[in-house]
């Protein structure tokens, strides 16, 4: 029976995103115990509103995980990312937990986060092709 049901592939599917989201979390939480995820915001913006530096990440289970860190190229190497990074980093720690990780590509900024106090813990070959994707995390005081 199941292999009548029609199959759709698309390039963009918000709708479908938020809906998965909902329900591997409805699904996480049952597997774990864990019903504490939370979505974690910091950014810097000029005083017109535009963004010049973001972070993006959640914490759930006692872990942070930071998914998109981006500073603008006008600010990069200002040290407007380190603090950033700090700010996410008290934040996680604010919320009880005790480790965070997170993705990087080594075409991006894996040495940032090395100095940060972050270990590698794995790595994805040729993602994409040419480069690694690089995962690592940092215990938190």
């Amino acid at each position: 029976m199941s292999d009548e049901l029609p199959i759709l592939v698309s390039d963009a599917d918000n709708e479908l995103s938020d809906l998965l989201d909902k329900e591997i979390s409805t699904y996480n939480v049952a597997a774990t115990g864990y019903d504490d995820g939370r979505m974690l915001q910091v950014s810097v913006r000029a005083d017109d509103g535009q963004l010049l530096a973001g972070l993006s990440g959640w914490t759930w289970g006692g872990c942070g995980y930071i998914e998109y860190l981006w500073v603008s190229g006008s600010h990069r190497g200002s040290g407007l990312g380190s603090r950033l990074l700090a700010a996410a980093e008290q934040e996680i720690i604010l919320r009880g937990c005790d480790q965070v990780a997170l993705s990087t590509h080594s075409f991006q900024a894996p040495g940032f986060y090395l100095r940060a106090g972050y270990t590698e813990c794995g790595r994805t070959p040729a993602y994409p092709r040419g480069h690694d994707e690089i995962h690592l995390v940092k215990r938190l005081a």
